[in-house]
Order: C-alpha cells, then structure tokens, then sequence
C-alpha cells in the first residue's frame, strides 16, 4: 500500500527499481508469447463471503426475473444462483431453491429484465473523471455559450492559475468555426487556459497559455501535429492539431495530485456502475512517448482501490505503443500476476486523429476542406518494426485509425507482423475502424483483425459526416454491418468521455442509425444496421473476446463470472425510443451489488 502511495505522489512514469518491488509476475511457466492464466471459477467458487461456511448455500440469488443470457441453448432464465464472483446455477426459481441457505442473499427482481453486464471496450477513464474536476464544456450551443461557462467559473480560481477543461464540440455552433485564443482573452486574460475539444484531437489555449509555453509565430509544428497560424499574419491562433502540439501546452499545466487522481477516478468508476458498465478496457496511462508522462499513476489507483475491496468494474488498461520495449515490460511486470479485476493488455499507438478535427488520415483530400487530408501521426515503416520487435515480446496491439487511410496502414502492419512472427493467437485490433475503404473489409477478415467500434459515434458524427467526406466514402462509415457481412469481429464501447459511457445510446444507433430525437427516416446508411441481439453481443462477448475473456465474461452461464445489469426495460423487445430511455437499475460485478437505483 505504502508503495501505491508513492507511486501516486509520484511524477507519474515508474522507475525499473520501483515497478519490480510492487509484484513481479510470480514464475507460473507463462512466457512472454502467451496469453496470461486467469483463475478459474472452480478455484473460486467457495473463497469467500456470507454463504461460504453454508455448504450447497449461494451467497446471493437473483430470482423471479427476465434473465436474457446471450446463451443460445438457454436464451432465458428466470433465477440465477451465485457463489463468490461466479455463477453456479440457472434456471427457473425452482431450480436455484436448493442454493438458498439461511445466509443466502435473495433479490426479487420482479419480473425486471436483466442480461450480462456491459463490457466497454474502449474508454479513457482517468480523463473522464478528470474533467469532472475542471471546466465543463460538453454540449455547448454556441460560442457565447463555451465562452460563459468559463467565464462562471473564473471565480473558483487564483489569479495566474492555469484553468483547463475539455468537451466543446464547434460542429453544434451555428457558424461551425474553430474558436481561437482572441475569444479566450475575451473572457479574461489574467488565467493561463487550454480546452480541449471533446475527441481529445484539437484544443484551444489563450494567449497567456501560449506565452508560457513559449509558442510564437516562429515556432514551428511539431512532429505529426500542426499549430494553426492565422492566413494574414502568421500569428498562432490558439488552435493546436494533433497531441505534439497539444502537448507543448499541456506539458505547462501542473499535474493532479494524488488525492485529485483518486477522485477523478471515483467519479468516472461511479458513472460507470450506474450505466450497467462492468468491464472497461481503458487507456488512461498514456497516449504516447511524446506525452512525457504515462499516467501510471492512474493504474496504481486501480490496484488501490482493488486492494481496499471497494473497485466497482473489472479493468484491463492499455499501455502506450510507442514507449520503449524495456519498459512495456517493466510495466507488465508491475502490474504483476494475471487476475479478475486490474491487469494490463494491448499496447495503443495512434495511426492518425479524429473526423470532426478534419485530422482523420484520408486516402483522398475531405470533400468539405481540398487543403487537407488529415494527419498521419505514425511513420508506417517504423511503425512495422516497432510492431513486429512487440509482437514478438508477446504483447498484443491495438491501432487508433479513423480515416480510410489509417485503417489501410493499420492493416498493412498487422500484415507484416504476422509475415515476420508466424501465427498465434494475437487478436490484433483497430480502434474505431470509423471509414474503411471497400477493398479493406475483406482484409480486417483474412488477418483476423478486431475492429473495436463505438455505435454512438454514428449517432453524433451522422449530422456533419457525409458533408466532410462524401456520399462515395460515407457508405463505408461506421460499417458495422459489413463488418459482420465480412465475418469480422466486433467489439464495441463508447470512447468515454468524448462519447457518454450509456450504453443505451449505442444499442439505439445500431437499430436505427438515427439522431436521437429521431431522423432521417429509414436511418442514415441503413444498410449498416445490425440487430439488437447482435449488438449486446458485440457490446458483451465480442468486447470480451478483444481482451482474452470470453471464456469468463458476456454470457449468463454456470461457471463464468457474476456480472449483470438489470435494466428497466427489456431492450430485446423494446421499441427504438424506450431504448434510448433505458436505465440500469442495479448493477452486479462479482456477485456484489455496485449500483442500485433508488
């Protein structure tokens, strides 16, 4: 504990000494070129809790419900019996009465609905809960309105202290422009400040933050990143493109303290349970090398909060890819043996940037902007051998590729480490697969590659996508449908925060690929709907399958783990609109009540 401490007050990148002394992995015969060992429900079943002394007693039983399983040969139950974190029985009420012992926990779920919990395979944890703690900025109408919520909270800071925030969104403004550091000044020019826009990509910094920073007309761009100059002057506007630019600002700003981590943490882990969220696969270490600080920190939250019995969802964390293989490993090894609830899986590198910051890497110039074909941030050939020297470690990998060229450079390197490695079971993955070229689907199939997709992108990109990239490349847009056509295997999350983590919302965009108030009618593309079977199966054992679980996690069965959401409607059945108004009324991870709606 004492070391967790440390490390949380620590700068937040972990010396080689420090990582080994919090758990190297135990010698347990697994090499670095295999899938880690996680314990199995029989060497689990009887270690713990209220009914464990009761031989044949369940701790907790769920009964009287509308139980959906995802299991084929038993769709539907009406009781579950659970023993420590798994699930020992299913069936009628009648078939779990013997589980039910003078200590056995019983919840009626009259007649509720409930299904597996929901297993986001993509979020950014930490800066969810950070932003929590800073300025506000999602959803925006206007200018006026981003610059007046900053403005109301100039208040609650010390003159000179740096005020950041994040979540504006320029396409929901009616002129649709980037805001630049003269609106920032506008609302005071006595704060250092930087905003980020909500994709995480672009983000605007005034005039006091940009002298900090030492960035002026004769800066130059960095490396796969693009400050923005004004046409006329040559004057940075305040916008900069990309995370190297981003970041000769950000690096300006004081770090969180320990106790803010915590904190932030807290709040983004409690808006999780209360949306029926049990598993996260999470990138909150790190983005890349040039960030100078990989947030470790925020993963030795988790273990703390682990250790101290109070973690309410299961989390496997990314780690950067381009940070060097001696320290990946490190890094794997501190995070010590494979287990249940915190562990570390694929290495993330960015390929490219984001649609609504005209940064995606396209093959052809944006329909709505010839000057531009986005940003590509990796060197493909150098990408390649990076990939191939970590593969090669045993470490699975995961590309961010929004744009059509990104996909296709993606898939080119999965290619060449396969090439290279031979075959093993790698469940390479592509995070987003936003517009992917027609010729490419096939290929996500022959190499086996995930695509890792977030349904409710759809439903917020719908109303601009088609203006910035065309009819032509808009049909193989958030394609999930051709994914499966292809027998391509999906994975799905929200991208939390620059998407809410309710996972309603990406049920309602697979059924319908409409705005949420409705429209256009039919759908936009509508020849990429999926089913709602389909999509709870991408959203339960598909994520699951991403991170080497499904043979624990995403179904209601005898012997996988006791992760359930009730919810308070049955979304199998429900109409588009009653699932977008879905709640979850309780949330189970581990056989232990983590939310309850009152």
């Amino acid at each position: 504990m004492k070391l967790l401490v440390l490390l949380l007050a620590g700068a937040g990148i972990l010396s080689g000494a420090v990582a080994t002394s919090i758990g190297v992995r135990a010698a347990s015969g697994q090499t670095q070129s295999q899938q880690p060992v996680f314990p199995s429900a029989e060497a689990n079943t009887r270690k713990e809790g209220p009914g464990a002394a009761q031989e044949g007693a369940a701790d907790l039983v769920l009964k009287n419900g509308n139980i959906y399983t995802a299991n084929p040969d038993q769709p539907r139950v009406q009781a579950v019996a659970i023993n420590g974190e798994w699930i020992v029985a299913t069936g009628t009420d009648y078939d779990t009465l013997h589980w039910i012992g003078p200590n056995t926990r019983v919840i009626d779920l009259k007649g509720q609905f409930a299904m597996p919990g929901f297993n986001d395979a993509h979020t950014h944890l930490a800066s969810g809960g950070q932003a929590k703690l800073e300025v506000n900025l999602e959803g925006a109408a206007s200018l006026a309105d981003f610059q007046q919520r900053i403005r109301d909270r100039l208040k609650d800071y010390k003159p000179g202290q740096w005020i950041t925030g994040r979540g504006w969104d320029h396409t929901l403004w009616p002129d649709k422009k980037f805001p630049t550091r003269e609106d920032l000044d506008a609302v005071s020019k006595d704060f250092p400040m930087i905003f980020g826009r909500v994709d995480g990509h672009v983000a605007v910094a005034n005039s006091a933050a940009l002298k900090a920073a030492g960035i002026t007309k004769k800066t130059a761009d960095p490396p796969s990143g693009h400050i923005e100059r004004d046409a006329k002057t040559g004057e940075p506007t305040g916008m900069l493109e990309e995370d190297s630019a981003m970041q000769l600002v950000w690096s300006k700003v004081p770090p969180f303290s320990a106790e803010q981590l915590r904190r932030a943490i807290e709040l983004a882990l409690e808006e999780v349970a209360r949306n029926g969220v049990t598993s996260v696969q999470d990138n909150s270490v790190g983005e890349g090398p040039e960030n100078g600080n990989f947030g470790w920190a925020n993963f030795g939250v988790y273990k703390q909060l682990q250790s101290e019995g109070v973690l309410t969802a299961r989390i496997t964390e990314w780690l950067p890819f381009g940070a060097p293989l001696e320290q990946l490993e490190k890094w794997r090894d501190a995070a010590g043996e494979p287990n249940l609830w915190v562990n570390v899986g694929a290495l993330k590198g960015f390929f490219d940037g984001s649609l609504g910051s005209r940064t995606a890497a396209m093959l052809a110039p944006y329909s709505d902007d010839p000057s531009t074909s986005g940003i590509l941030r990796l060197d493909p050939a150098k990408t390649k051998q990076l990939a191939i020297e970590r593969d090669k470690a045993g470490f699975q990998i995961a590309f961010h590729a929004i744009g059509d060229r990104a996909n296709r450079l993606a898939l080119d390197v999965f290619a060449a480490v396969q090439k290279a490695n031979g075959a093993r079971d790698r469940r390479e993955r592509i995070e987003h697969a936003q517009v992917v070229a027609a010729l490419d689907f096939e290929r996500f199939r022959q190499l086996g590659v995930i695509a890792s997709m977030q349904p409710s992108h759809e439903t917020t990109d719908m109303r601009w996508a088609e203006e910035r990239i065309g009819a032509d490349r808009a049909r193989g847009a958030y394609a999930w449908h051709s994914m499966l056509q292809n027998k391509v295997r999906l994975a799905f999350g929200t991208d939390y925060p620059v998407e809410p983590i309710n996972p309603m919302r990406g049920l309602y965009a697979c059924v319908t690929r409409e705005l949420p108030e409705g429209g256009p009618k039919g759908g936009w593309e509508p020849q990429e709907k999926i089913t709602i079977e389909e999509c709870i199966a991408a959203y339960t054992r598909g994520s699951a399958y991403a991170e080497f679980q499904e043979d624990r996690k995403g179904q209601i069965i005898n012997g996988k783990l006791a992760d359930i959401v009730v919810l308070s409607s049955d979304v199998t059945k429900a109409a588009p609109a009653e699932i977008l108004g879905t709640q979850a009324m309780m949330t189970i991870v581990g056989g232990r009540v983590v939310y309850e709606k009152k």
